[in-house]
């Protein structure tokens, strides 16, 4: 075992195939799947206009962490880039923060997956569902980084198969009229049934924070940059490609579905794609897509367990988690943060017996809420990179970002508004309390680690290049 930087010691075992297919599965999930039927019941077919905008920040925010990736590829990614250049405590915060959102996240997947299993085999307990996920899943995460992003790359192809599947069985329908559906599709569907904004503005606006939360773990890609096999090619081919996947499996398929089926007959509570496929007449629909959401919170799930491995490793390399945590097993993963993320992933699977349904709106509220804390943080320290670099005192990256640090601030100041918009929310704004009493903890965490004798949290990391830390 070794407690080396948090870029060092990894296997660089992700090939070009699974860092594209991690890129693309962290753009598709229950978000789009799920979430999607209560956004569009309250927008209309301006919801497609939403995921659009929604999708253009989130490339500008992708963009700005591969410039920071190709200047310094590391595992941790932005809360490395935070401690670089914003200080310790940011990055302190932002490796927490971040390791909180996916183990939140993986409570309700876990908990999501097992009622998707119950679809099929009623009679098989919640919890048995549930913790045999945990324990394969945990297994997958602890034998290698290979095995990790081979199970990845099926759980992106299930997904994305059963997308492209949709969008051209749509055009099917909407071409050459087949399905029960075919006598009421129509491109008209768009705008004949209460205009593009049938709610309003004001409506389609607020499902930001809904769409935002569709589109958490495209950054995941940035977690990948110490085990790729080659990050100076796959990382800037894997973010430069966002665009498409986000014009494809968002903007596109949604204009499909909303093309062969009106608005008005989606709702909450029920996945639009479900819907569709049964207006259609595509026999088993629900079935099928059932499959697709519970391959998606797997997917979730076991990406949640890399991601917690690798940020507590991060903040123990900087003497701001146990020492443990920056160990790595036999084959080079850091086998005791993954552990213990396991465990209280279970321990949420446990409490989700007694909370109420309602749960799940608040954790997704929650995940999002740290999920723009880590975007914002990406932004603010591109900004701050991109402002050393016009200084000389910093080396440039090999993938500059479009407009320099401009489309940065752009971005940031959009996740200001969602993050407004969430507040005026009295559903969502549970998140900011949350977020709050968090924000606590860890102030309390961070003093009680400078005041423990000999312990320097935020010290930088063994192989961290000099010119860094100017």
């Amino acid at each position: 075992m070794t407690s080396a930087a948090p870029e060092e010691g990894y296997e660089r075992g992700l090939g070009s195939r699974q860092v594209q297919m991690i890129a693309i599965g962290g753009a598709i999930g229950v978000g789009l799947f799920m979430g999607a039927g209560a956004n569009i019941a309250k927008a209309g077919p301006s919801i497609i206009l939403m995921y659009a905008l929604a999708g253009v920040v989130i490339f500008f925010i992708m963009r700005a962490l591969g410039e920071l990736l190709l200047y310094r590829p590391v595992s941790g990614s932005f809360a490395e880039y935070a401690r670089e250049f914003l200080g310790p405590f940011f990055g302190f915060v932002t490796g927490w923060t971040y390791w909180l959102m996916w183990v939140v996240t993986g409570m309700a997947e876990l908990t999501a997956a097992a009622i998707y299993i119950n679809y099929w085999y009623p009679s098989i307990p919640q919890w048995v569902s549930a913790l045999v996920f945990l324990v394969v899943l945990f297994g997958v995460n602890l034998i290698s980084v290979k095995i990790f992003g081979e199970v990845e790359f099926w759980f992106s192809m299930v997904k994305v198969t059963a997308i492209i599947g949709m969008i051209v069985i749509g055009l099917g329908v909407l071409t050459l009229g087949f399905s029960d559906a075919g006598d009421t599709a129509a491109a008209s569907n768009l705008w004949s049934h209460g205009g593009f904004f049938p709610n309003g503005i004001g409506d389609s606006l607020m499902t930001l924070q809904g769409v935002m939360f569709a589109y958490l773990a495209v950054e995941l890609v940035g977690v990948t940059a110490g085990e790729s096999e080659d990050p100076e090619k796959t990382l800037p081919k894997a973010i430069n490609t966002l665009p498409w996947r986000i014009i494809i499996f968002y903007v596109g398929a949604l204009v499909v579905l909303l093309a062969v089926v009106k608005w008005t007959e989606f709702s909450a509570g029920e996945s639009p794609f479900v819907h569709a496929f049964s207006k259609i007449g595509i026999p088993f629909a629900a079935g099928i897509v059932n499959f697709v959401v519970l391959t998606a919170a797997l997917s979730s799930c076991n990406s949640g367990m890399y991601s917690t491995g690798r940020m507590l490793r991060g903040l123990a390399a900087n003497s701001e988690a146990p020492k443990a945590f920056g160990m790595l097993n036999a084959r080079k993963t850091p086998a005791i943060g993954i552990t213990v993320s396991a465990l209280l992933m279970g321990i949420g699977v446990v409490l989700n017996y007694v909370v109420p349904e309602k749960a799940f709106e608040y954790v997704t509220s929650v995940a999002t809420a740290a999920g723009i804390w880590a975007w914002a943080m990406i932004l603010v320290s591109h900004i701050k990179y991109r402002k050393a670099v016009t200084s000389g005192r910093l080396p440039a990256s090999s993938f500059p970002a479009p407009g320099g640090a401009v489309f940065s601030w752009v971005a940031l100041i959009f996740l200001i508004i969602v993050t407004g918009l969430i507040a005026y929310d009295k559903d969502a704004r549970v998140c900011l309390y949350v977020g709050a009493g968090w924000a606590v903890l860890l102030v309390i965490g961070w003093f009680v680690l400078k005041s423990r004798e000999g312990a320097q949290p935020g010290a930088p990391a063994e192989a961290e290049p000099e010119y860094a830390r100017k």
